[in-house]
């Protein structure tokens, strides 16, 4: 009797390594019903809670990552990451011999290194999910003893070597890969008016205090415009933003939708950051949009996602030190400029790559079908 295969999947932080996390693992199920996966993430981030919510295990390591911000408290903090990272080495090595997994795979975030390092160490077959156009450090210094590296973007062969690399695009979730379409479910959820345009804005699963400052400034505008905003800005910013906000006729204000999928069918423009998820998923749905990536990113990866799009012709992109000065232009002549708006879908779903999801579970399904290593 055959015995039942495990995977680890590794990494979390944000919504962006999250959510293909969770794609990734509902994929690997449908090809294998019965493979048992486990999760490793950080202590203190949201994968705690999201893996839970979508039905998976989750084991926790004391990890965090570089402070680029100067602050004294940092110093100490960037002082002590080695000590940490050794000890959270330690600690994946102990979950990995616990649950004998057959490959592990890491989707990028604090966890993702040391739970990698780990499987390396002990001879488990490796994947890791590439979603930038320009990689991270972490998983360049990877690359060169991992097995299989799934990409989303084309000439990587300059980062990782081109016998591993295969390029398969980001995960996304299912409920967005089979958008319905249903504008009338749409509105309903958002209470909206089905008669009027709707920008929709997203600063990422942790909001973005520029985007929501740069809306703030013109949203009590939108009204006498006959333009309607659904707004996600973020645990903090939620609790922290005038109720006047909340209170405008037409503005729908949330700290995080769950429901992206109604979200891009209610929407006609779109405002985003511009991490590998989110662009993932503008291009299979095909919704216009306004692309402000976060400076705040290890190696500015966010503009360099960008600028994909937008030398494409598939995105308007603006600076995130400019965003309070051009938002609201770009807004209002985006939404009211058809033509634009459709050449834009257009050249968004030539970018598409729905089936990612799939194509790593294939990958991690070769892995899973070699010989076994013995030594952990």
């Amino acid at each position: 009797m055959s015995k039942t295969k495990r995977i680890i999947i590794s990494g979390g932080g944000t919504g962006g390594h999250i959510f293909p996390a969770i794609a990734i693992a509902n994929a690997v199920k449908e090809q294998m019903p019965d493979v048992e996966i486990r999760f490793v993430g950080a202590n203190g981030r949201m994968e705690m809670q999201r893996i839970p919510e979508a039905g998976f295990q989750i084991e926790g390591l004391d990890m965090y990552g570089l402070q680029r911000k100067l602050t004294p408290k940092n110093v100490i903090e960037n002082i002590k990451l080695p000590f940490r990272l050794r000890k959270s080495i330690r600690r994946a090595k102990q979950i990995i011999r616990d649950f004998q997994p057959d490959a592990v795979v890491g989707v990028g975030g604090y966890a993702s290194y040391p739970t990698l390092r780990a499987a390396i160490s002990l001879k488990i077959p490796t994947l890791i999910q590439e979603q930038n156009s320009y990689p991270g450090i972490a998983n360049r210094l990877l690359a060169g003893k991992i097995n299989k590296i799934c990409t989303a973007y084309d000439n990587m062969a300059q980062f990782f070597p081109a016998e591993k690399t295969v390029k398969t695009g980001n995960p996304v979730r299912k409920d967005i890969v089979d958008l319905q379409h249903d504008r009338t479910a749409a509105y309903r959820f958002f209470e909206l008016d089905s008669n009027k345009k709707t920008v929709a804005v997203i600063g990422g699963s942790l909001g973005s205090l520029t985007i929501n400052e740069s809306v703030a400034a013109f949203c009590k505008e939108l009204k006498d415009k006959d333009i309607q905003l659904i707004w996600q800005t973020g645990e903090y910013y939620y609790k922290t933003s005038p109720n006047e906000y909340k209170e405008i006729q037409g503005v729908r204000i949330f700290p995080f939708i769950s429901r992206m999928d109604l979200l891009y069918t209610a929407a006609d423009v779109i405002v985003s950051r511009a991490g590998a998820l989110s662009i993932s998923e503008l291009c299979i749905v095909g919704k216009p949009c306004i692309l402000i990536p976060s400076p705040n990113v290890s190696e500015d990866h966010q503009t360099k996602n960008a600028s994909v799009l937008s030398h494409a012709g598939a995105a308007v992109l603006i600076a995130d030190s400019q965003a309070k000065e051009k938002l609201k232009n770009a807004v209002l002549e985006l939404i009211n400029n058809e033509k634009q708006c459709k050449e834009m879908s257009v050249n968004l779903k030539k970018l598409a790559l729905p089936n990612a999801a799939k194509a790593i579970a294939n990958e991690v399904a070769g892995l899973m079908s070699e010989p076994r290593f013995s030594q952990v």
